[in-house]
C-alpha cells in the first residue's frame, strides 16, 4: 500500500520534468542570441571573423567603444533621443485613440457600427509596405518628408490595436457602469478618461509594450522619411556603422546593436508581467 501511494505521489513530478526541460530549452534558445550579441560587443573584428559564435567575453570592449566614438555619423545620444521621442509619441497616440475607437464600437449603438468594424478588419489585411510610396509622396508634397511628426501622427489609426481593445472591452465592460455615469451627469469624455481607461489598464500596458518595441525597432519608414543626420533614430545610427565598403568593424556593430536593444530589455524586465495578464484578460469573455 505504501509503495502504491509513493508511486502516485511521484507520478505528477515525472510528468512535470519534461515540461520543465522544454521550458528551460526554450528559455536558453531565446536568451542565446542576446547573449552572443553582447559577448561579440566585447570582441574584436578578427575574433568574430574567426569564431562568430562565442559564449566567453573578449577584451576589446573599450577598443570598440573608442572606434564608435570616432565615427562622425554615429551619435548614440541623438539616436536615443529621436527614438524615444518617436516611440513615446507613437505609443501614447495609438493607445488613446485606439481605445477611444474601441469604446465607440462597444458602448454605442449606431447604424454603421458593424460595417465600420468590418472596414477596420479589412485595413488590417493590407501590408504597410503597399502604402509606403503614396505616404511618402503625400509627405513630400506637403513639405513634411523630413519631419519626425510624420512618423508619429499615423499611429492615431492603428487597426490591430483597435481590434484588440474592442475584444477586451467586450469581455470586461459593463454598459450599466456607463449608463450610471451618464445619469450622474458625467460627459462622454469624462466617462472615457475616468472610468473606461482605468478598466483597460492591463490591455493598455500590454499594447504599450508591443507598440513601443515595434516603433523603437522601426527602420524602414525613418530611413525613407528622414534625411538629416540629427534626426536619425537608433536603428539608422547602427546601420551607419556597417556602411564602410572597405572594412566593417563587426565589434562596433555588435556594440551598437547592444546599445539599441538595452532599453527594450529594460522595458521587458519591468513590464513583462502585464503581457500575460493583459492577453489572458482580453481573451476571456465573461
Amino acid at each position: 500500500m505504501n509503495s502504491k501511494k509513493v508511486s502516485k505521489a511521484e507520478q505528477p513530478l515525472s510528468l512535470m520534468i519534461p515540461i520543465y526541460v522544454v521550458c528551460i530549452l526554450l528559455a536558453v534558445l531565446s536568451i542565446a542570441p542576446f547573449w552572443i550579441m553582447i559577448i561579440n560587443a566585447t570582441r574584436s573584428t578578427t575574433q568574430i571573423q574567426a569564431h562568430a559564435i562565442s559564449f566567453i567575453p573578449g577584451n576589446a570592449l573599450m577598443n570598440n567603444l573608442e572606434k564608435i566614438q570616432d565615427k562622425d555619423m554615429f551619435k548614440p545620444l541623438v539616436g536615443f533621443a529621436n527614438s524615444a521621442l518617436i516611440s513615446v509619441g507613437v505609443t501614447v497616440l495609438a493607445l488613446y485613440f485606439s481605445s477611444l475607437t474601441a469604446y465607440a464600437l462597444t458602448a454605442y449603438e449606431w447604424k454603421l457600427r458593424e460595417s465600420f468594424f468590418s472596414m477596420i478588419m479589412g485595413v488590417m489585411m493590407i501590408p504597410s509596405t503597399v502604402t509606403t510610396i503614396g505616404f511618402y509622396q503625400a509627405c513630400y508634397r506637403l513639405g513634411l518628408d523630413n519631419n519626425r511628426l510624420m512618423l508619429i501622427l499615423p499611429a492615431i489609426a492603428s487597426p490591430m490595436m483597435v481590434f484588440f481593445m474592442r475584444q477586451y472591452l467586450q469581455a470586461s465592460l459593463q454598459i450599466s457602469i456607463v449608463e450610471s455615469a451618464r445619469i450622474d451627469g458625467a460627459k462622454e469624455l469624462q466617462i472615457f478618461n475616468k472610468i473606461i481607461l482605468p478598466i483597460m489598464k492591463p490591455a493598455l500596458a500590454t499594447q504599450a509594450i508591443f507598440t513601443f518595441v515595434s516603433s523603437w525597432n522601426n527602420f524602414f519608414m525613418p530611413l525613407v522619411l528622414l534625411t538629416k543626420s540629427e534626426k536619425y533614430t537608433m536603428p539608422i545610427m547602427v546601420r551607419l556603422l556597417n556602411g564602410d565598403s572597405y572594412k566593417t568593424e563587426y565589434g562596433c556593430v555588435y556594440l551598437g546593436l547592444s546599445m539599441t536593444v538595452l532599453p527594450l530589455i529594460l522595458v521587458y524586465m519591468f513590464l513583462s508581467k502585464y503581457i500575460v495578464a493583459g492577453v489572458a484578460l482580453g481573451g476571456v469573455k465573461g
